[in-house]
């Protein structure tokens, strides 16, 4: 048996390549947009994808299964209880896929989603009856469990989907052998969950005693635990949960259309009309020269996610990289589904060397540079744009709290007479929030390089 993780640290996602090497076939199970990786891997050990499996319909990205349907010939399943516009085979309890002496069988498990599967992988050549894993799609995590309230805008309460959830873990999935090894779609940073570990594989008994979600308590009390303190899901799940079960098209087809140069003109044509203009370079890149009223989140983060989050998927959006990144900025927005790029300005910021009075900068301030200007007589707003768990741990005294997903509703509560300085972790988020506030007209900016990780290393007091 093979059994390949592929893991995306831009998107916390974990996919699966699975085989016998005998009889050479394979299914990939949760696929992301881009399979190369996945024919990459099937080539070099003669594989033959045959079947490709979604555990559930994700939110979170835009899986690969129609690009796998369309390249390989790929046989897409579902959990049963999923509806879809394209074909796939309904897998229920117990419906099985063979590989050779590799078996594929599924349990399904609701709870994040009403028609999560897991699958259980056997190597009958050592048991026909163990599994040797359990791929548990968002049903269970490496020290957490899927959030059951991603669903309340299609109709499920985040109560009904908890319910289910206790009972896919307890009357399943906690029902095999300790030793079964436990591969799950995410790891840390996935919004998926709200205490997912950094590991990427498990087993069932080292989670029975570690999992937080899966100590003995009333199902009433497991309810309360895992629809508490949910991290806000961004506006763009609710899209790709819908997206993937339409027919739409495959990535290469949309990049196709989508890698276009633009001259600076038709960029400006473009703002105008409402397009969104993204920079995708490094936050030191962007301090150093903008142009004007664009956002920037950079390749080096959480791009897609954050990406998804502050832009629209209706609006067109231009792309504004380093040189030879045009395509990777391109790319991976089309892994949260959003195709609808207009170009990319040509040549970069290059293009706009003859137009200073189009280019704007940000000033990046040192940590000690900061606490200097706090003691001074007009001492600027320290804005924290972290996770309200982020600020609950350590802040800087007095600094304001607006977490970057609501900065841009809560911009009232700033005065733009008012010197900012924002802050994040670690200087990538504050990049972002500062280009927002430079978006909405706010001139005195600046950016705490380094964020708080920065002001501790110097040595300054936190609360």
């Amino acid at each position: 048996m093979l059994l390949k993780q592929f893991y995306l640290p831009c998107l916390a996602h974990a996919s699966y390549v699975i085989a016998d090497e005998q009889t050479k076939q394979a299914a990939v199970v949760d696929p992301q947009r881009d399979i190369d990786q996945y024919l990459n891997y099937a080539k070099e050990h003669d594989l033959q994808i045959q079947h490709v499996f979604l555990t559930h319909l994700h939110a979170d990205f835009l899986a690969g299964h129609l690009e796998l349907r369309d390249k390989v010939g790929a046989k897409i399943h579902l959990g049963a209880k999923a509806k879809a516009q394209y074909k796939f085979e309904p897998m229920q309890d117990g419906s099985t896929v063979n590989l050779g002496a590799v078996r594929l069988q599924t349990l399904e498990t609701p709870g994040h989603t009403p028609e999560s599967i897991s699958i259980l992988v056997f190597d009958t050549t050592k048991s026909d009856t163990k599994p040797t894993a359990v791929l548990t799609g968002d049903t269970l995590f490496i020290g957490d469990v899927g959030r059951p309230d991603l669903r309340a805008s299609l109709g499920w309460s985040a109560t009904d989907l908890a319910n289910l959830l206790y009972d896919s873990l307890h009357n399943k999935l906690l029902k095999l052998p300790d030793e079964t090894l436990i591969y799950p779609a995410h790891g840390a940073g996935s919004l998926c969950g709200k205490a997912i570990s950094k590991e990427t594989v498990s087993t069932i008994g080292q989670q029975r005693q570690l999992n937080y979600a899966l100590q003995p308590m009333t199902k009433e009390a497991f309810i309360n635990v895992v629809t508490a303190d949910q991290p806000d899901a961004p506006a763009y799940f609710t899209y790709d949960a819908v997206l993937n079960a339409q027919e739409r098209p495959t990535l290469d087809q949309a990049l196709a259309k989508e890698l276009v140069p633009l001259t600076l003109d038709q960029v400006l044509d473009l703002q105008q009309k409402g397009a969104q203009l993204l920079d995708t370079r490094t936050p030191d890149e962007f301090a150093a020269a903008h142009l004007a009223s664009t956002l920037n989140i950079a390749l080096s983060g959480q791009y897609a996610t954050w990406a998804g989050t502050l832009l629209n998927h209706k609006d067109p959006i231009v792309i504004i990289a380093a040189p030879n990144q045009e395509k990777e900025s391109a790319l991976r927005l089309g892994r949260i589904g959003f195709d609808h790029i207009a170009g990319y300005l040509k040549d970069g910021l290059q293009s706009v060397t003859d137009r200073p009075d189009l280019m704007r900068t940000t000033t990046r301030v040192s940590a000690q540079y900061a606490a200097d200007l706090l003691k001074s007589q007009n001492p600027p707003t320290i804005v924290d744009v972290r996770t309200p768990t982020e600020r609950a741990k350590k802040r800087i005294k007095n600094s304001t709290h607006i977490p970057l997903n609501h900065l841009r509703d809560e911009l009232p509560k700033l005065n733009k007479q008012t010197p900012i300085i924002v802050t994040c972790a670690g200087g990538y988020r504050s990049s972002i929030a500062a280009s927002i506030l430079q978006q909405s007209g706010y001139t005195q900016v600046q950016d705490l390089a380094g964020g708080l990780t920065a002001w501790e290393s110097a040595n300054l007091p936190l609360e």
